[in-house]
């Protein structure tokens, strides 16, 4: 064989080998991460209310609520029958929320997983909110019969589904039961399946979208949250995995280069469109005051939602560019005739297929002294 035409075979069958290897590998890691997220969704067996352990599994299921970019902006400290919650602003997202509200938001969906296992296991739970302090919350427990209730057996069930569903529209009945769970105190909701709404909806999504992927710090900061295969997010614990939003996986480097290929504005906004089309209808969370307080009831107002959609079978997801840009934000509270009130959280929801679901942080990495 001559020596450039074994140089090529040589670079050929490489190239294949080495793929081959990481076919293999990538198999052998998504089998531990379906290990990891088993061992992390699930429900808490054998623990009684008494027990040392019992606030450390209030912790581990306050980790299973839903947060931004999946950063987990959360810190806990354990005390006899109270759980204290911190933000953890070096989580923070700068680009795509710099006031924090969807961090504090996503300590609202950690409050409310907590207050419903606590019920389940006898406990109830006393919320205080002191928005002046590190200490944001503070959760005071005490004895009562327990309660295990449809939101409490939905937790380990709950994700973020971010693709497209199946255009099927949700009962009336099913839209009362979603409306009644979710409102809170200082939220408000509204809920929107008619065609024209929906348009309108997807139109300001479109628009936030837009101008988010124009501003190279949030393009940045999203990409610092990827993760591209299961070894990357296992090693982290944290951020979106891309089989989470049914994309391939690749190796960290080939991912980077084809996320700077893909991620163009026009092929997400068709994505939105499509998502958005195929979905029963969008909910809007709205705060009677725009401060800390009303930003965590939003978060509990939604994890309420987020746990009832789940239960009765409904898959969802935020569309939150419509409420993170600004000037979008204050068009979306004209259109929805809310006043000076702020739109916080906007949410899409529908029958679809189960997606890969996220990993957590164990809990020894987010309990503090």
């Amino acid at each position: 064989m001559k020596r450039r035409k074994f140089i090529a075979t040589a670079g050929i069958g490489t190239v294949a080998l080495g793929g081959l290897a990481y076919y293999i590998n990538d198999n052998y890691q998504c089998g531990r991460y379906e290990q990891r997220i088993a061992d992390i969704w699930r429900h808490t067996k054998d623990v009684s209310p008494s027990s040392d352990k019992m606030m450390e599994e209030l912790v581990r299921y306050a980790t299973l609520a839903a947060n931004s970019h999946n950063t987990q902006p959360w810190l806990f400290k354990i005390g006899s029958q109270r759980i204290t919650i911190l933000p953890d602003f070096k989580r923070r997202c700068p680009a795509v929320d710099p006031d924090d509200h969807h961090l504090y938001a996503s300590l609202g969906c950690a409050t409310e997983n907590i207050a419903l296992a606590a019920m389940a296991f006898g406990l109830y739970a006393n919320i205080t909110v002191n928005d002046k302090a590190d200490e944001v919350i503070q959760i005071d427990f005490e004895p009562v019969p327990s309660v295990r209730s449809e939101l409490f057996q939905a937790l380990p069930k709950r994700q973020c589904t971010r693709a497209a569903y199946d255009g099927k529209k949700a009962s009336i009945h099913e839209l009362k039961t979603l409306e009644s769970t979710s409102t809170y105190q200082g939220i408000s909701t509204q809920i929107l399946t008619a065609k024209n709404d929906l348009e309108t909806i997807l139109e300001y999504v479109v628009a936030g979208n837009t101008k988010q992927m124009r501003d190279d710090a949030f393009v940045k900061e999203l990409k610092d949250w990827l993760r591209f295969n299961p070894a990357t997010a296992m090693n982290y614990g944290d951020g979106l995995f891309s089989a989470t939003s049914g994309n391939p996986t690749f190796p960290s480097w080939l991912g980077s280069l084809f996320f700077d290929f893909a991620f163009k504005e026009k092929v997400e906004n068709e994505k939105y469109r499509d998502q958005l089309r195929t979905s029963a209808g969008v909910i809007a969370f709205v705060s009677q005051k725009d401060d800390i307080e009303h930003w965590i009831n939003a978060g509990r107002s939604y994890q309420r939602f987020a746990l009832q959609a789940t239960a009765i079978g409904l898959k969802h997801s935020f569309v939150n560019q419509a409420v993170e840009v600004p000037e979008i934000r204050k068009q979306l509270a004209n259109y929805l005739n809310i006043g000076g009130r702020r739109a916080d959280l906007l949410v899409r929801f529908g029958y679809g297929n189960e997606l890969p679901k996220s990993l957590r942080r164990p809990v020894n990495e987010v309990i503090v002294p």
